[in-house]
C-alpha cells in the first residue's frame, strides 16, 4: 500500500488493489480512517473523524491533489 504523502498526524495512501476504482486515497490516523475521491474532493467514506479533521484532510488533499492524482496515474499505468 504506496504511502503518497504525509502530514501532520495524517498518512495519504492507497492500495494495490484500488485500481478497478476512481482514483481516489485514503486517510489514515491511528485507527481511523477516511477515503476521499480525486475528482472532486468528496469523502467517500469517513469513520471517527471530527469535522474540523475532515475539513483539514480536505484542504491538505486539495493543496497537494496534483501530487496525488501524479502518484496514482503513475502506480496504475493511466
Amino acid at each position: 500500500m504506496p504511502t503518497v504523502l504525509v502530514v501532520g498526524p495524517w498518512r495519504f495512501y492507497f492500495y494495490s488493489a484500488d485500481g478497478i476504482e476512481p482514483p481516489h486515497v485514503h486517510v489514515e490516523r491511528d485507527d481511523r480512517i477516511a477515503k476521499i475521491w480525486l475528482h472532486d474532493l468528496s469523502f467517500a467514506r469517513q469513520s471517527g473523524f471530527s469535522a474540523r479533521e475532515l475539513s483539514q484532510m480536505l484542504s491538505i488533499a486539495r493543496a497537494h491533489r496534483s501530487q496525488l492524482q501524479e502518484a496514482w496515474n503513475a502506480y496504475f499505468g493511466r
